[in-house]
């Protein structure tokens, strides 16, 4: 199994670098290279097992050989229209999100910062709806506290977003739905650490499983007016006479148009037509005396345009369906893409007067879609790759053990956190030679469960809080326990003899200590299960008899790219050696340890990480 990387580490990925560029050049997977660029659609006799695994790995995340071969009853229309236009009947197992209660209306509107906040208290005689004591020692510091509070409560609670968020990507019967928030969430990404509240990142998502196939000017109005994106691109200071451009130009550069197909004028000119757009709490608001109704002159055209007006002249604009086009393309097909596919792909979508659904039924059908220049050259996010693990290993939920937000965001992707604005950047990105290390770590943490784990929603890492906390236990003050760790043990104590009743407003280092102790306790924690597997069980269910059945069953099983035949000999060598023997019934009391062995070696190949 793999370990934490050492000095030897860097021989291996490159190797594993290499031979993952090999495996992209040279898929093995059926399909053929005349059908690149066809967009007519691929015929019955062409459809068959591998066709339907392929579909169901790029338009959700894999599945069971069970779930692959009910697709395959199907006809290639059916089996795409299936995943297209699903039926949300199919998913009333399905819960809501379980909140665990921690708002309280009284902090809004929440400040930017706590220095704002501290100045309203002190100027008002409340902040967050706490009042400011009237005498005493540190008079402000529930109103700190409370600040602290929410930002830490806020994470935790974005956390287990995430977790159900997850969960619903498992036990989905229509995972397109939840692949195509998957794309919207990097397409329109906003992050947690700017919007600071879980409420508006968790309204967004549920805007892209409503709409996520449907119209895109519609979705493009409906995220514009959003309370988590007005938040994260500051419209709440783009206002009349003093316009804020970072709303109208990640619209057209990152959302609709792509980079220089606009001038900074238009930039300017939309950007006063979104003036007065803010929220209050989760309702989008228009504030009329901030809103500039004068003439603007945008994209060619001259008039008094309102937002959503601006959104519709961005709409008429050729390249805004290509843009949308080629980035759905990039994201379910592949990367490269010619300029006449992608106009031929633009036009589809204005001649759908954008709704979405028909441009993937037609890249889904697409001989394109399933030509060896298509089929295994995508490499898995860490998102997908987490998630189809899980499906294809027939679990139900995600296990609590290893943690899905540590795991996914130690491979450089975590939900509601990405990076910029433009999101992730993918291909290549997800794969360095660290990160592909930290791939074969979440395959053993999966298989075999870190029986030291700590979940990290019920802890603070920061060294710094630890030392508070450990102070505080110690018996020692306030003042003393929130002195920063390079203080001398000596001048602590002296500190904390002189100055045990000390006149402060405040102490910021405790209120961040105490805002994370009164968030763990009131936000719910995560389920913490383990994966439930038993390969034992699955292999005799198969029907399996010797290691290389075994072997083969696993590759097909879970792999869309077969690995080489160096590698697969591997495998078998491997599974002899561990069995001590080729016969499964003869070994199978004591095969499960030996199963996960070998499956880890076979998560940790470089054709796994591809799709």
């Amino acid at each position: 199994m793999f370990r934490k990387p050492n000095r030897i580490a860097p021989l291996c990925t490159i190797a594993l670098v290499a031979a993952l560029s090999s495996a992209a050049a040279f898929s093995q997977q059926p399909g053929f290279s005349s059908w690149k660029d066809d967009l007519s659609p691929i015929s019955a006799t062409d459809w068959n097992y591998d066709t339907s695994a392929h579909l169901l790995e790029r338009a959700g995340f894999g599945g069971t050989p069970q779930q692959i071969t009910a697709l395959a009853a199907l006809s290639p229309t059916e089996a795409v229209r299936s995943l297209v236009y699903f039926d949300e009947v199919g998913n009333n197992h399905l819960q809501p999100f379980d909140h665990s209660g921690i708002h309280d209306p009284g902090i809004e509107p929440f400040p930017p910062s706590r220095p704002a906040t501290t100045d309203i208290a002190k100027a008002t005689g409340e902040a967050l709806g706490v009042k400011v004591k009237p005498v005493g020692n540190r008079r402000l510091q529930p109103v700190v506290n409370k600040f602290f509070y929410w930002l830490r409560a806020s994470v935790l609670e974005t956390n287990r977003v995430a977790y159900w968020w997850a969960n619903r990507m498992v036990a989905s019967e229509n995972p397109l739905q939840e692949k195509m928030a998957l794309f919207w969430h990097g397409h329109y990404a906003i992050n947690e650490s700017k919007v600071r509240d879980y409420r508006k990142l968790l309204m967004e998502l549920e805007l892209f499983h409503a709409m996520g196939t449907g119209n895109f000017r519609d979705l493009m109005v409906a995220v514009a007016q959003d309370p988590a994106m007005l938040s994260f691109l500051d419209a709440g200071v783009n206002v009349k006479g003093a316009p804020n451009e970072n709303f109208a130009r990640e619209i057209m550069e990152l959302f609709t148009m792509g980079v220089g197909n606009y001038s900074e004028n238009d930039i300017r000119e939309a950007a006063r037509a979104f003036t007065g757009w803010n929220f209050v709490d989760l309702q989008f608001v228009v504030n009329e005396e901030q809103h500039d109704d004068g003439i603007k002159m945008f994209l060619g055209q001259s008039g008094n345009f309102s937002g959503v007006e601006i959104i519709d002249l961005i709409m008429e604009q050729t390249v805004t369906a290509d843009y949308i086009a080629a980035k759905l393309y990039r994201f379910f097909v592949r990367e490269e893409l010619s300029d006449s596919l992608n106009q031929e792909l633009g036009s589809i979508l204005r001649d759908a007067d954008y709704e979405i659904a028909p441009l993937l039924e037609k890249i889904f059908l697409s001989k394109d879609f399933h030509s060896t220049h298509s089929v295994g050259q995508q490499i898995k996010s860490p998102v997908q790759l987490a998630i189809s693990t899980y499906r294809k290993l027939g679990l139900k939920n995600v296990p609590g053990v290893p943690d899905f937000n540590r795991a996914t965001g130690a491979l450089s992707q975590s939900l509601f956190r990405p990076p910029t604005v433009a999101g992730w950047a993918g291909g290549r990105s997800w794969v360095t030679p660290g990160l592909l290390l930290e791939r074969g770590n979440f395959a053993r943490d999966v298989l075999f469960p870190d029986i030291n784990f700590v979940p990290p929603d019920r802890i603070n890492g920061s060294r710094e809080i630890r030392s508070v906390a450990d102070r505080i236990r110690e018996g020692q003050d306030i003042t003393s326990a929130t002195q920063p760790s390079s203080v001398g043990a000596d001048q602590i104590m002296a500190e904390s003899n002189m100055l045990a009743d000390r006149d402060e407003d405040f102490n910021t280092r405790y209120g961040s200590f105490r805002g994370w102790q009164m968030a763990i306790e009131r936000v719910k924690p995560i389920s913490r299960h383990t994966a439930r597997l038993n390969l034992s069980q699955m292999v005799i269910n198969e029907g399996l008899t010797d290691t290389s059945e075994v072997v083969n069953y696993f590759v097909a099983r879970f792999m869309r790219v077969k690995p080489g035949e160096g590698s697969l000999r591997m495998l078998n060598q491997f599974l002899n050696k561990e069995l001590g023997t080729t016969d499964i019934l003869a070994a199978q009391s004591y095969m499960e340890d030996s199963l996960r062995l070998v499956l880890h070696l076979i998560f940790s190949q470089p054709e796994y990480q591809l799709s």
